[in-house]
């Protein structure tokens, strides 16, 4: 089994891009504090890629942005590739498989439908 869920913050804005044959991915590194400090008593962070595809990439693209915290769950994957020089390298990166927009940050604007109240007047309620 590969499962990873993580928790943090954004830190740029995502990017989004299409594939040659159309299909959306979205790229994003989200830095997770660790639980433990430093022999310095100073709180370690890590940065970590994220890959959403599809209409997932898309909506993290829209509702995502700079310090926004994110909980993200997928797969850990390895992907291997040459750089401009020609040398081997490998990259890790979470592909994503689901993305909860959590609070703070630059946030984007979110559809009516994520957490819009209408204001009642309670004063003629029997309770």
């Amino acid at each position: 089994m590969n499962k990873i869920i993580l928790i943090g913050r954004l830190t740029a804005d995502p990017e989004l891009r299409n594939t040659q044959s159309g299909t959306a991915v979205c790229t994003f590194r989200l830095a997770v504090d660790r639980r433990f400090k430093d022999k310095d008593g100073e709180k370690q962070t890590d940065f970590i890629n994220i890959v959403a595809w599809r209409q997932l990439g898309e909506l993290c693209s829209k509702y995502l942005g700079k310090g926004r915290q994110a909980a993200v769950s997928g797969a850990l994957q390895i992907r291997n590739y040459e750089d401009k020089d020609g040398n081997k390298r490998q990259a890790a990166e979470v592909i994503a498989e689901d993305v909860q927009f959590l609070g703070g940050g630059q946030e984007r604007s979110a559809p009516a439908s994520f957490g819009a109240f209408t204001d009642v007047d309670d004063d003629g309620l029997p309770f």
